[in-house]
């Protein structure tokens, strides 16, 4: 964990007014999945990119599932900030446990749902999945394997969650047939 700290401290380092304005701003981008949520919301809402918005959808559940429901609980981590007392956060204290990241494992599930359902939006979405996970760094609210976590979390759940509706679909077709 000693290593973990002196990777967040040395990011404490490279604080600028900048970067101060902007992690937070990731960081709120994905509070609660919430971009995610509204991409898939705004995807089923489109004939020819339903199936894409719940394959993100089923995805995003697998992550509530497993990062928020089972996996946060078990680990019950304690967030570097609530360690090391002298850090001043820019963001609002989250109250729950630290590993692993939920918003790089939302982030994450809902990429990889993309990615697996070959859509070309999982590159720009990786981009700011990227930029979510740093941000939580960079606000010192996670460690790096909690980001680590979130990414395989997130992973594993697209994968999931693409798998199912890819059956889902499967089945439905085979009964209209």
């Amino acid at each position: 964990m000693d290593w973990e700290f002196r990777l967040l401290d040395w990011l404490q380092e490279l604080h600028t007014p900048f970067g101060d304005v902007l992690m937070p701003f990731f960081s709120w981008l994905g509070d609660f999945g919430l971009i995610w949520i509204v991409l898939a919301a705004v995807l089923l809402g489109i004939p020819k990119t339903r199936r894409l918005g719940l394959t993100i959808a089923a995805a995003l559940l697998v992550d509530l599932l497993l990062c928020n429901l089972l996996i946060k609980p078990m680990v019950a981590r304690t967030r570097p900030y609530d360690i090391n007392t002298l850090i001043e956060l820019m963001v609002k204290k989250p109250f729950d446990y630290s590993f692993p990241s939920g918003h790089t494992a939302a982030a994450f599930a809902a990429v990889s749902a993309m990615f697996f359902a070959k859509s070309h939006l999982w590159i720009p979405s990786g981009i700011l999945a990227i930029l979510i996970a740093f941000s939580r760094m960079y606000l010192y609210v996670h460690y790096p394997t909690d980001i680590l976590g979130g990414i395989i979390v997130g992973i594993v759940s697209g994968a999931v969650g693409a798998a199912l509706i890819d059956k889902l679909f499967q089945r439905k077709n085979k009964m209209g047939k």
